[in-house]
């Protein structure tokens, strides 16, 4: 019987944002109520199969958002409204999977990956070119191109010993996956950041860029001089002649992709006035399927998109707990006086913006290293830096509450990354924390650096 519902909770999901997304545009206050009174069994359905830790965190968000509910003396009857004011984040992670699809039925991934195949001679080279793979496949796939290139890797470095080759994944794909992250539109930081601050992404968008490709060029520079004195040795099948046209072509397409992607999202953000996570969200499925259709793959995306999109909705417990207990948590917290003392040790420095700016990058840093997850830190920074956007510049913020996330992503211990990658490498996630402790804070001083531009 669990196991008939755990395959099946797609529906129930997909029904709850569908009415949501429907509420955005209709506006209607009973329809409001009746999504947030949904939505609390789908939190409630979600603990069943949701790791212990957002468990933890998701009890410990209803809790303490509980008492804060009762303490500002609010009626009961607004509770099922506290629960929905971050449904737009599910519905935009809900989506995602279609524009994987798209990559993965065009083969474009596969394309991609033939970059890390032969006339390497050693692994300051290999470095470079898995680095430049990972970030190109992380625009359109996320996760899921740090799993394709590791797999990659581990299969043609077999020949490697273990200690170098596990150096050499934790810091080329970490690092490649952090940096691309922080401009790209599907990224939850970034969309959360352009809604919360009210900056045009169209703004934020070059400077990212700029820190991102400053970022590559730096670390494809360092690693490529750290691994350029140990020799690659392939396996036997992957010494062929690497085809450079179509991996050429794979790029071009992918890069043409993404600018029309980037295009129709600005587009249709000031065309409609619509918020950046709802422009995002909208325009994925319909731009994923003209691609398909383009390509002509529009039969094997349809089949293959259906599957991924179910099997991922059905796996979203996690952020399903996490976005929904932090929407009742921040609600509550709006309406005590508690975040007035949340706030005080960030007034005190109003004068000094470099502090400000290197306290984001430290507790992003404390909370992701006893596990909290970078949305439930920026879902409290939010809270207490809103009312300093008087005094600093909300870009120069918005710049470092990005940066600042995904950069702490490539050291965070029980982070998705550094766990992923620990499992595939088989090696313990501190040592991958201890070996991109330096690169975590270089790159958030880097986007500091940019930030103070805007002070």
């Amino acid at each position: 019987m669990k196991s008939w519902i755990f395959e099946r909770l797609y529906i129930f999901y997909s029904m709850v944002l569908l009415l949501y997304l429907i509420n955005v545009f209709a506006d209607v206050r009973a329809l409001e109520y009746a999504v947030g009174l949904l939505a609390i069994p789908m939190m409630g359905i979600s603990f069943i199969w949701a790791s212990n830790l957002f468990r933890v965190l998701g009890g410990a968000f209803i809790g303490t958002g509980a008492i804060m509910f009762l303490a500002a003396g609010l009626p009961f009857r607004e509770i099922p409204l506290f629960f929905t004011s971050n449904l737009a984040l599910l519905a935009y992670l809900v989506i995602l999977p279609w524009i994987n699809s798209i990559v993965h039925v065009g083969k474009y991934d596969t394309q991609m990956k033939e970059l890390m195949k032969g006339n390497v001679n050693h692994l300051g080279n290999l470095y470079i070119r898995s680095s430049i793979t990972t970030y190109i496949l992380m625009m359109f796939l996320n996760i899921s191109a740090v799993t394709l290139t590791q797999e990659m890797l581990i299969k043609n470095m077999k020949k490697m010993k273990t200690k170098v080759r596990n150096a050499f994944i934790s810091q080329t794909t970490v690092r490649a996956f952090a940096i691309a992250l922080i401009w790209s539109p599907m990224e939850v930081m970034v969309a959360l950041t352009v809604e919360a601050t009210g900056v045009s992404y169209l703004f934020y968008l070059p400077w990212l860029m700029l820190i991102s490709l400053l970022v590559l060029s730096g670390d494809l520079l360092i690693g490529w001089w750290k691994f350029r004195s140990v020799p690659y040795i392939p396996v036997e099948q992957d010494e062929a002649q690497v085809p450079v046209k179509s991996v050429v072509i794979g790029i071009a397409k992918l890069l043409f992709a993404l600018c029309l992607f980037l295009s129709t999202i600005l587009f249709i953000n000031q065309t409609f006035d619509l918020n950046f996570i709802l422009t995002v969200t909208l325009v994925i499925l319909p731009f994923s399927a003209i691609w398909a259709m383009l390509i002509k793959r529009w039969t094997m995306f349809k089949k293959f998109g259906f599957e991924v999109w179910k099997n991922r909705t059905n796996h979203q417990q996690n952020f399903i707990i996490l976005f929904i207990s932090l929407s009742f948590f921040s609600n509550s917290l709006n309406e005590t006086d508690m975040l007035n003392i949340v706030q005080e040790p960030f007034h005190i420095f109003a004068d000094y913006p470099v502090i400000i700016l290197y306290l984001i990058l430290v507790t992003y840093f404390v909370m992701a290293m006893i596990g909290i997850h970078p949305v439930g830190t920026i879902a409290i920074l939010l809270e207490v830096l809103t009312p300093l956007f008087g005094f600093i510049n909300p870009a120069a913020i918005g710049i470092v509450m990005i940066v600042a996330a995904l950069a702490t992503s490539a050291s965070a211990t029980y982070g998705v990354t550094v766990t992923i990658t620990a499992m595939n490498t088989v090696q313990n996630p501190y040592k991958i924390t201890l070996q991109n402790l330096l690169f975590t804070f270089v790159f958030g001083s880097v986007g500091i650096g940019m930030a103070m531009f805007f002070v």
